[in-house]
């Protein structure tokens, strides 16, 4: 489990997080929505160490993150930003082992990479491992970024907006993909994301942040409500419950 205890964090006169306390289950996708500058990402790189907090505490497993060194901290959560860049010309194959680092120091062993390919396996990306990164559209980066973190094989598993730059298909694809990490492996993901139609339909909980405070978080179900979105996002959003999901309608 994540507990986070009244976390703060500031820029300047701004409250980007303002004594946030909330408690993230073992093996169950939860997503963190709500308008832009609603604090998710801050919070999320809180949670990870990223970013140093102003006040309060972050436990992972009981234990204060703290008081684990950098690199048992990084077999037991790993996070895949928003902007990633690497001043390298790297292969995507070469790009996705970096994940081991924590356990190989850089001299992989056959297990290791047997995780690598596991991880490409995952994100289909089997016939351009072997290609530059400058050689990818946004799109392909992006899913060798994500398989990196798989490799990583944390239980932890922290994405912020990882459906940027995918197209409809590969972002299913990703989701579809964490759900059975979660499913099938037992993992935990934590996910900032925009698309509240992906949330509702992948989630098993959801926390709704605005202006830097948590104003809503609950089963999916509960959350997916007109009355509860309307509160977090100031407009008018029709549910439609379609295959027992429930769609959000607000682009009329």
């Amino acid at each position: 489990m994540v507990e986070v205890r009244g976390v703060s964090k500031r820029y300047g006169n701004k409250n980007v997080v303002e004594n946030v306390s909330l408690k993230i289950e073992k093996g169950k996708i939860t997503s963190f929505i709500g308008p832009n500058g609603a604090g998710k990402s801050t919070l999320l790189s809180i949670i990870s160490r990223l970013i140093a907090k102003d006040a309060g505490e972050v436990f992972i497993d009981g234990q204060d993150i703290t008081k684990y060194n950098s690199n048992e901290l990084a077999k037991k959560i790993s996070i895949l930003k928003q902007s990633n860049f690497i001043n390298l010309r790297l292969t995507v194959r070469e790009l996705v082992s970096f994940g081991r680092f924590p356990y190989s120091q850089g001299r992989l062993t056959k297990e290791d990479w047997h995780y690598v390919d596991e991880a490409i396996r995952y994100m289909e990306l089997e016939e351009i491992q072997h290609k530059y990164l400058d050689e990818l559209s946004g799109g392909q980066k992006q899913r060798a970024f994500i398989a990196m973190v798989i490799a990583q094989d944390t239980e932890y598993i922290l994405l912020d907006e990882p459906l940027n730059n995918l197209d409809m298909k590969h972002s299913v694809q990703i989701m579809k993909v964490l759900r059975r990490l979660v499913d099938e492996l037992g993992k935990t993901v934590i996910i900032v994301i925009h698309d509240i139609n992906f949330a509702s339909c992948y989630s098993d909980y959801i926390v709704a942040l605005k202006d830097g405070k948590v104003v809503k978080e609950g089963p999916t179900y509960n959350i997916m409500n007109s009355y509860v979105l309307k509160d977090i996002y100031e407009m008018d959003i029709t549910i439609q419950d379609i295959d027992q999901n429930r769609i959000c309608i607000y682009y009329a």
